[in-house]
């Protein structure tokens, strides 16, 4: 169950604080008995590959992040699972070997990973939790609002039916990965939208969240029910809603059903352009990762005050209770919002969306 208290706008709090003096304070408080200096090594484990933001987005901005917030004397060692829970678990131990000061994990399998993360707490190794909520005795978390995410997904793929929103439509649903906590909160919020006012005509948990298996649960659904008789599609990621289409395709369909996505992702983006997609969720990866690497720093730094003014919600994982934590705000994003939220965020630019093949969905939209 979700359990948050959110007292300031996420996409203002860290400037708020700033502003505050609190980021940057330098009395007794904020900097009382540090447990080290500026020069820390941050290990950053992050969970697959093909979401591209990993790579593209969250490692260089904690990087640049920690390099700031230290003078350019702290560190971030990082590995990528690539999906392989054993893989990571083994990454995680390498890194309490190490002894580096902190570890930031977004868990392949929150569950399985709680081992290490005890390892790491009974080595003295603070462990935050980034996007997805680890078990086990972690000291933070910071991610977005996920129940949150699907409600937004399931409101507007709802707003995406309109007239034809109701118990006669039949709506596919293509969740994330059964390991994933994010999954299942996702999940949650979009049904707590959908229920009711539509038919769950069939719904997968999608292993991994791999595109190719999206592909063949949403073929699967098609023989079921029928091409012409999906109203809607809950794809809970950009690329699962890749497969999705995909299949949509395969059959001949032609005039797509509304699809949901999430992550904001470029082909995604040109999707929405296109007409293919109806919607993806965008989430402002720069204050997460960012925030992030605050948290971070201020743990090992023995920064108290900054660090509690950073985790000001409370989240509840099945080991550990009234976690510290950040929980940002989610955006819908649809062919009317790009502009206002990854154009005028700087995540891609005009040129970046508006290749050839876009160009005149683009010029539609005046964004060139």
């Amino acid at each position: 169950m979700r359990r948050i208290a959110i007292s300031v706008a996420a996409s203002t709090m860290t400037l708020s604080l700033a502003g505050c003096g609190v980021l940057n304070a330098t009395g007794d408080g904020a900097s009382a008995s540090p447990s080290k200096g500026d020069d820390i090594t941050v290990a950053l484990l992050l969970p697959e590959k093909a979401n591209t933001r990993y790579d593209k987005f969250d490692y260089p901005i904690i990087r640049d992040k920690v390099a700031e917030l230290t003078g350019k004397k702290g560190r971030v060692e990082y590995a990528n699972a690539n999906a392989d829970a054993s893989r990571q678990a083994s990454q995680m131990q390498k890194m309490i070997d190490e002894k580096v000061d902190l570890i930031m994990i977004d868990a392949v399998d929150s569950h399985a990973i709680a081992p290490e993360v005890k390892r790491a707490k009974d080595a003295g190794i603070p462990v935050i939790a980034y996007d997805r909520l680890a078990e086990g005795p972690i000291d933070a978390y910071v991610s977005f609002d996920n129940e949150l995410v699907g409600e937004v997904q399931g409101r507007t793929l709802l707003e995406a039916l309109g007239s034809n929103a109701d118990t006669s439509a039949k709506v596919v649903m293509v969740n994330g990965s059964p390991t994933d906590p994010n999954a299942k909160q996702f999940k949650e919020g979009a049904l707590s939208e959908l229920n009711g006012k539509v038919t769950i005509a069939a719904s997968y948990d999608t292993t991994d969240w791999k595109p190719e298996l999206a592909e063949s649960e949403m073929a699967k659904a098609i023989g079921a029910i029928g091409k012409n008789n999906i109203a809607g599609v809950y794809a809970a990621n950009d690329g699962m809603a890749a497969g999705v289409i995909k299949a949509l395709k395969a059959v001949g369909v032609t005039n797509l059903p509304p699809v949901t996505g999430q992550d904001a992702e470029l082909d995604a983006v040109q999707r929405i352009l296109a007409g293919e997609q109806y919607m993806s969720v965008y989430k402002a990866y720069p204050d997460e990762a960012e925030a992030a690497a605050q948290m971070a720093v201020a743990k090992v730094q023995g920064k108290d005050i900054q660090f509690d003014a950073l985790t000001q919600d409370k989240v509840d994982s099945p080991t550990t209770k009234s976690i510290p934590s950040k929980l940002i705000q989610p955006v819908a994003l649809t062919k009317g919002t790009i502009k206002s939220t990854v154009i005028a965020d700087g995540i891609y630019t005009a040129g970046d969306i508006c290749t050839a093949k876009y160009r005149a969905a683009c010029a539609a939209i005046g964004l060139k």
